[in-house]
């Protein structure tokens, strides 16, 4: 849901960090920036970016219009199953099409196994996941860091 209200600098992953962090939207709407850069990933940035849209009457009040309209704005503890800890410490990329997952089922394996997923590649990418059809600039740019591009068979192999 954060990620759906369209915050300036507030990617997908991001927004799911956040969502984990502060846990409700309400919480959130009233952090300060110190508050803010202290999540994962938040930086100045992104921090003065999610002050000025709650500060904005018009924005606040979609969020009131979403709520009437039934919409949730805390984060389910219970959705989030932890099956193990084997990729703890290790940051993926994730680009193409899969054949035993969906885009977002294979983020949440990711997750659920302890590691986290990046929306880019960076110095800091331990792997980039691969399916069909990856672009080919993510994987020159992989090459150029000398991230290892791994496959479904090998990503399975990880996580037992």
């Amino acid at each position: 849901m954060l990620f759906a209200l369209g915050i300036r600098h507030v990617g997908e992953t991001v927004a799911k960090k956040i969502a984990r962090a502060v846990g409700s939207l309400d919480h959130l709407m009233h952090m300060t920036k110190e508050e803010l850069t202290a999540v994962d990933e938040v930086g100045e940035v992104i921090a003065e970016s999610i002050i000025d849209f709650f500060a904005a009457e018009g924005n606040r009040a979609t969020i009131g219009r979403l709520r009437d309209a039934g919409l949730r704005f805390e984060v389910d503890r219970t959705e989030q199953q932890v099956q193990g800890d084997q990729l703890k410490g290790l940051t993926f990329v994730v680009s193409g099409v899969f054949e035993n997952f969906s885009r977002d089922g294979i983020k949440q394996t990711i997750e659920a196994h302890g590691g986290k997923v990046s929306g880019s590649i960076s110095i800091r990418t331990n792997y980039v996941l691969a399916g069909t059809d990856m672009g080919p600039a993510k994987r020159a740019k992989a090459e150029q860091l000398g991230v290892p591009v791994i496959d479904e068979k090998e990503f399975m192999r990880m996580i037992g």
